[in-house]
C-alpha cells in the first residue's frame, strides 16, 4: 500500500477538523481508498500556537514554496478562505501538478472558472464539496449522481445561521434583534454577521450551484441578494396564519435557456419540503426532467460536518490517483446562458400595508395594483384603532419590475401610512 502525502493550508476551525480526521482515522482512509493518507505539511500564519489537534511528525511552517515545490505532496487542502492568497496558492498548486480540495465558496463564486480551467490544463482534480452546504453532498450529486437528468430548479436553505435565527423567531415569537445576540454567542455568526444576515454567503453558494446545475458560468455578481434583517415577529405571525413559513432561500432556475439566480427571504407553503428544515440545518430541493423531485438534508456548517465533506473529496482524489484518472470531471463552463434581470423575474408577493381606515381606500390600492397587472390571491385586514388598518396581501405571479412600479406609486398615495413588508412567495408548485 502506497502513501499519498497531503498538505493543509490554514489551520482554523475546518483545517484542524480535517487534520484530526486524517491523523485519527488512518486505517479507515486506507481501506476506503487503497492508500495511506499522510499529512506531511501545514501552512499557518502562526505555526507556534497551540491547536486542538496534536501534529506529531507534521512540518508546520509559513513557507508556501516548501509545499508547492515538494514533489511528494499530491493533494493540497485549502481552508484559508477569502480570495487571496488562496487563489494564488491553488493556481500554483495545480500548475505544480498537485490536486486541490477547497471549501472556499467566496473564491469559487468569483474566480471558479479560472480555477477549473487551470485544473483542466494541468490534468488535475479540483474538488469543492464543502464550499456550499457542509456535510450535505450537493456538489457531488449535481456533478455526478444527477448528471442523467436535465435540471430545471435548485432551491435551498444553504445558510444555517440565518435558518437558526428565523426558526427561533417563528417558534418563540421573537424579533430579529432578540435572536441575533444568541446566534453570535452560540458561534453561528461571526462578530460581523453581515455576510450571513444580508444573504451574501448564500449568494456565493447560489452562484456555484447554478453554474454546476445549468452548465453555464454564473458568478457572485450575477446573484440578487437580500437578507433577513428587516423580517419582524409580525411578519412571521402573518405568514403562519396564512399557512407559510419564512425562510432565506437560494433559488436557481433555468427557463427557456435563461437562468434566474437569487437569494432572499421567502414565504414557503407549509407543505413544501424546505418549510420543515429548521435550526442550523441546510437542505437543497432539486427538480429536473426524469428525476422529478429530490431533496438533500443535513448539517450545513461546523468543524466536523465541513471537515467530513473535505475528507470525502480527499478520498475521491486519492482513488483517482490510484487509478490514474485525475481531471475526469470537467467544470469549465463558459457563459452560454443569459442571466434573467431581476426586474423580469416573476414571483408571488406577500405585502403588509398600514392604510388610512376609511371607505374607498382598498379600492384605490387594488386599482393601482390592477393597473400594473397585479392580481390578488388573498387578503387579511385588521383595524388598529387609531384611524388606520393593517392589510396583508398575497398576490398571484407578477413581474418584479411591475411590482416595483406599483409599490412606488402606492408609497406616494395619501392613504398610505407605511409599507411594512414586501416578501416573495415561493414553492407553491412543490
Amino acid at each position: 500500500m502506497e502513501n499519498v502525502y497531503v498538505a493543509i493550508l490554514g489551520l482554523g476551525t475546518v483545517g484542524q477538523g480535517v487534520a484530526m480526521m486524517i491523523l485519527n482515522d488512518r486505517e479507515i482512509w486506507a481501506k476506503r481508498c487503497g492508500s495511506r493518507i499522510i499529512l506531511k505539511r501545514t501552512l499557518e500564519r502562526r505555526p507556534e500556537r497551540r491547536l486542538d489537534v496534536e501534529l506529531d511528525g507534521v512540518v508546520r511552517s509559513q513557507d508556501w514554496r516548501a509545499i508547492a515545490e515538494d514533489p511528494e505532496i499530491s493533494v493540497v487542502i485549502e481552508t484559508i478562505g477569502g480570495i487571496e492568497p488562496a487563489r494564488t496558492y491553488i493556481l500554483e498548486a495545480l500548475a505544480a501538478g498537485k490536486n486541490v480540495v477547497t471549501a472556499n465558496k467566496e473564491l469559487l463564486a468569483v474566480h471558479g472558472q479560472e480555477l477549473f480551467a487551470a485544473a483542466k490544463a494541468a490534468g488535475r482534480d479540483l474538488y469543492f464539496e464543502a464550499s456550499v452546504a457542509g456535510a450535505v453532498p450537493i456538489i457531488s450529486a449535481l456533478r455526478q449522481n444527477l448528471s442523467g437528468s436535465i435540471l430545471t430548479e435548485v432551491m435551498g436553505i444553504v445558510n444555517g445561521s440565518t435558518n437558526y435565527i428565523l426558526t427561533r423567531m417563528k417558534r418563540e415569537g421573537l424579533g430579529y434583534g432578540d435572536v441575533l445576540g444568541d446566534a453570535q454567542k452560540l458561534g453561528y455568526l461571526e462578530a460581523d454577521p453581515t455576510a450571513d444576515v444580508e444573504g451574501l454567503d448564500a449568494a456565493r453558494k447560489a452562484a456555484i450551484l447554478a453554474t454546476i446545475a445549468f452548465k453555464s458560468q454564473v458568478t457572485y455578481d450575477d446573484v440578487y441578494a437580500q437578507g433577513i434583517t428587516a423580517i419582524t415577529a409580525e411578519d412571521m405571525a402573518f405568514a403562519e396564519k396564512l399557512g407559510y413559513a419564512v425562510k432565506l432561500v437560494a433559488i436557481c432556475r433555468e427557463q427557456e435557456g435563461k437562468i434566474e439566480v437569487r437569494v432572499h427571504p421567502a414565504l414557503l407553503p407549509e407543505k413544501h419540503p424546505l418549510s420543515s428544515v429548521n435550526d442550523s440545518f441546510n437542505a437543497v430541493f432539486i427538480r429536473g426532467l426524469g428525476l422529478d423531485k429530490v431533496m438533500l438534508y443535513g448539517r450545513g456548517a461546523g468543524r466536523m460536518p465541513t471537515a467530513s465533506a473535505v475528507m470525502g473529496d480527499v478520498v475521491e482524489i486519492v482513488r483517482n490517483i490510484n487509478f490514474n484518472c485525475q481531471g475526469r470531471l470537467n467544470q469549465v463552463y463558459p457563459r452560454e446562458k443569459e442571466i434573467i434581470p431581476m426586474a423580469d423575474v416573476k414571483t408571488r408577493f406577500f405585502l403588509r400595508f398600514i392604510l388610512t381606515d376609511k371607505p374607498g381606500v382598498m379600492a384605490k390600492i387594488t386599482k393601482v395594483m390592477g393597473n400594473h397587472g397585479i392580481s390578488l390571491d388573498s387578503v387579511l385586514q385588521k383595524e388598529l384603532g387609531d384611524g388606520s388598518a393593517e392589510v396583508a396581501f398575497v398576490t398571484h405571479l407578477v413581474r418584479q419590475g411591475d411590482m416595483d412600479a406599483a409599490l412606488a406609486e402606492i408609497r406616494e398615495m395619501d392613504v398610505t401610512r407605511e409599507i411594512r413588508t414586501v416578501l416573495r412567495v415561493e414553492g407553491a408548485e412543490a
